[in-house]
């Protein structure tokens, strides 16, 4: 069993033509897909807690705030190790590794129970930490536009470049750490089958600092002005000019798939190594990722709770069966984060801990029915979704600044008819609320 778990990955950049995806097009080609997934719980670490413990996360009722994460609502320590699809499947014989970049799950203290349930875990060198030694202002400069210039930000960016260091030589870029890692733990995973080995990469996370060759892909390669690496989380039009993202937006846009196309690259490599180990005819293989990333759609840069939309919340789904079942099918499940726990350890024939409430989406593997799901639901800090298959209502735990869009007629989600359809919107809240009880609300630092 391999998992691949991929930081900020847009569904339209591995299934459509927003970026090129070798890698992931051939897991696509031998796996099924599910081209309608959404995760249920986000951002980072509470989409990671869903996946892993198979249950869902979201409402975030008594949250409060833990030393090493973000203090927003779902920022916190995986809930119990004992119950991860992971530790059930160690519990089962199995022999279990995790290799990842990721600063949360890597060094927060709320983590170390979970990293100690695994036979090896490897946390690689990040994004975050240092002190940003032996940065110039020029490089600095050449991917902070002055539009992204701030004190905070300006720190960040420091950190990130001599951390990484991976536009001039992408051997350095965190990704590649992360897959070059699995590659080498793979020897010891098949001496020790069976295995359930994770690879968790922080990469395509912003900032975004590319070798040129992959940004010219996407951009116009005679561009010689400065790379917007690190979007604000805020409408475009708060901190940029109408010129300004004339300009930044596409560059934006052509760092962000250059970015996802090196993750890719890097990800041919772990590929590589389990088929030269002649493991990748008797492996199962899931592909995933934790949220998306607004790159203007609907006037803003980033990541908001108050924007869930799918350039934010569909995200990849693949999984390939090892004898190759569904090889090259797409599903239209509504599926989500907490069904791959239940998911995995069907298809290894463990029982699932009762604390697993997701659907078995291997059934569709052996041919049988999947539950019915007229809806799905989730949320982002003290924000809610609902999705059905003809309607998206997004809006505030409190029932406020709802946003409602028929997806029979407005696939792109750009005409808001709450104030319009009420009825509408009150029977799809209504939904939520009788699944999730009544959602909380909080006040945090932001």
């Amino acid at each position: 069993m391999v998992v691949i778990i991929v930081d900020t990955l847009r569904a339209d950049h591995v299934y459509g033509n927003r970026a090129r995806t070798p890698s992931m097009d051939s897991l696509a080609r031998d796996g099924l897909r599910f081209t309608r997934f959404f995760p249920e719980a986000m951002p980072t670490v509470p989409a990671r807690n869903s996946i892993l413990s198979g249950s869902r996360q979201w409402p975030y009722r008594n949250w409060s705030p833990h030393r090493g994460m973000v203090q927003e609502p779902g920022w916190e320590p995986f809930p119990r190790a004992d119950v991860s699809f992971t530790t059930t499947l160690r519990r089962a014989g199995y022999w279990t590794g995790y290799v990842t970049d990721n600063p949360f799950l890597s060094f927060a203290p709320g983590y170390e129970r979970l990293r100690r349930s695994f036979d090896r875990f490897v946390r690689r060198g990040g994004q975050v930490g240092g002190t940003g030694a032996g940065i110039s202002d020029r490089e600095l400069r050449h991917w902070l536009p002055s539009a992204l210039d701030d004190p905070e930000t300006r720190l960040r960016m420091r950190k990130f470049l001599a951390n990484g260091q991976y536009s001039r030589r992408e051997e350095n870029s965190f990704a590649a750490r992360v897959f070059r890692s699995g590659a080498k733990l793979l020897n010891e995973a098949k001496r020790n089958r069976p295995f359930c080995l994770v690879l968790d990469t922080f990469e395509p996370h912003e900032p975004w600092t590319p070798p040129r060759r992959y940004i010219d892909m996407y951009g116009d390669p005679n561009y010689r002005g400065p790379e917007p690496a690190k979007p604000y989380y805020a409408p475009a039009a708060s901190y940029m000019s109408a010129g300004e993202r004339r300009t930044l937006l596409p560059r934006m846009r052509a760092l962000y798939a250059a970015e996802v196309t090196m993750t890719d690259r890097w990800l041919g490599v772990f590929l590589d190594r389990l088929h030269d180990l002649r493991l990748d005819r008797d492996t199962i293989v899931v592909l995933t990722a934790d949220h998306g990333f607004l790159l203007g759609e609907h006037g803003w840069t980033g990541k908001s709770p108050t924007q869930l939309h799918p350039e934010l919340i569909n995200v990849p789904l693949t999984i390939v069966h090892p004898e190759r079942r569904l090889a090259g099918r797409s599903s239209a499940y509504l599926a989500q984060s907490h069904d791959i726990g239940p998911t995995i350890l069907a298809m290894t024939g463990v029982r699932r801990p009762r604390s697993m409430d997701g659907v078995n989406l291997a059934r569709f593997f052996r041919g049988k029915p999947l539950p019915e799901r007229k809806y799905i639901f989730g949320g982002y800090t003290n924000s809610f979704y609902v999705r059905t298959d003809n309607w998206a209502l997004s809006g505030n735990n409190g029932g406020g600044s709802l946003s409602l869009h028929n997806l029979r007629t407005d696939r792109r989600e750009t005409r808001d008819l709450a104030a319009r359809r009420p009825r509408k919107a009150r029977q799809l809240r209504g939904v939520v609320r009788r699944r999730a009880g009544p959602l909380p609300r909080y006040g945090y630092p932001r």
